[in-house]
């Protein structure tokens, strides 16, 4: 299984970015799948997820009310839709499934496959 991020870049305070998290090789529609971010120095935070259908959501407390995760289970991707950006959002962000697909999760030890990072950068 293979899970490929894109969509992150510079974006200034305020603004708006989607990260897109392309899964090949595996079952896709039946798999969890989070967003998770770390920064230099700082363990990885868990940052949204959602069920294998898309019918339940969680965020972290960062996540609640600017982002908004999604999937498409025709296109095997995951989204995650960034607003209202802050400075403090800089992060790699990763993309996580769990093939198990049971009720979301925020711990990273739950999900067995991981994209390679995109970087976010939030600054003027």
């Amino acid at each position: 299984v293979q899970l490929q991020a894109s969509g992150g870049g510079l974006v200034q305070p305020g603004g708006s970015l989607r990260l897109s998290c392309a899964v090949s090789g595996g079952t896709f529609s039946s798999y969890a799948m989070a967003w998770f971010r770390q920064s230099p120095g700082k363990e990885r935070e868990f940052v949204a997820t959602i069920n294998w259908s898309g019918s339940t959501t969680y965020y972290g407390g960062s996540a609640k009310g600017r982002f908004t995760i999604s999937r498409d289970n025709y296109k095997n991707t995951v989204y995650l839709q960034m607003g209202s950006l802050k400075p403090e959002d800089t992060a790699v962000y990763y993309c996580a499934a769990d093939r198990l697909g049971g009720a979301p999760s925020t711990r990273p030890t739950e999900y067995d496959y991981w994209g390679q990072g995109t970087q976010v950068t939030v600054s003027s």
